[in-house]
C-alpha cells in the first residue's frame, strides 16, 4: 500500500466498536482481508492503526536490533506494549481493546486520520488540541523537518 488519505470522523460505541467510513473502508478494501494490528502511538495520546504488511516491516528492522543491548530490549518491550491484532467484524467495524480505549482516552468521539501508511486513531476533542499545538510552530517545523530534503530523481536539494 502506498499511502492512505484523509481524515475521517465517527463515533464509538460504549463497547469501543466503530464504523469505519465509507471512503476510508475504500482505501483499505484491497487489504481488510490481511488484518491490522493497533497499538499505542510512541509520542501521542493516540492510537496507531498498521496494516499488517506495515507492521512485518517495522518489525523486520526492531528484529535488526541487537538483544544483548539493554536499550534494545527496553525500546522493543515499551514498543509492543499492548499491542493488538485487529480485524473488522462483519459490520466493518473496529473493536478497539479496553486497554487502548484507557490509553487513547477515546469515548465516543473519534477521527481517524492518515499518517503516510497508517492510520491514527485519537479522541476527538485530543486530536483537534493536538492539531492547534502543532500549529503554532508548523512552519519552523516543516523547514526543519522537510527543508534539507534532497530531491533525488532531479538533484535539487529542495
Amino acid at each position: 500500500m502506498e499511502s492512505i488519505v484523509g481524515t475521517y470522523e465517527c463515533k464509538a460505541d460504549s463497547k469501543g466498536r466503530m464504523l469505519l467510513s465509507a471512503a476510508l473502508k475504500k482505501q483499505l478494501d484491497p487489504i481488510l482481508h490481511e488484518g491490522f494490528v493497533l497499538k499505542r502511538s510512541v509520542f501521542q495520546p493516540c492510537l496507531e492503526l498498521y496494516p499488517i504488511k506495515e507492521w512485518n516491516a517495522v518489525m523486520a528492522q526492531m528484529n535488526s536490533l541487537n538483544r544483548f543491548v539493554k536499550k534494545n530490549n527496553d525500546f522493543i518491550r515499551r514498543f509492543t506494549a499492548g499491542v493488538k491484532m485487529i480485524e473488522l467484524d462483519a459490520t466493518g467495524r473496529l473493536l478497539i481493546p479496553k486497554d487502548l480505549l484507557a490509553f487513547s482516552g477515546i469515548t465516543k468521539e473519534v477521527v481517524m486520520s492518515s499518517s503516510i501508511s497508517i492510520i491514527e486513531i485519537w479522541d476527538k476533542g485530543k486530536y483537534e488540541h493536538a492539531i492547534d499545538e502543532a500549529t503554532v510552530d508548523f512552519a519552523e517545523l516543516a523547514e526543519e523537518v522537510m527543508g534539507a530534503l534532497n530531491n533525488e530523481e532531479d538533484g535539487r536539494v529542495s
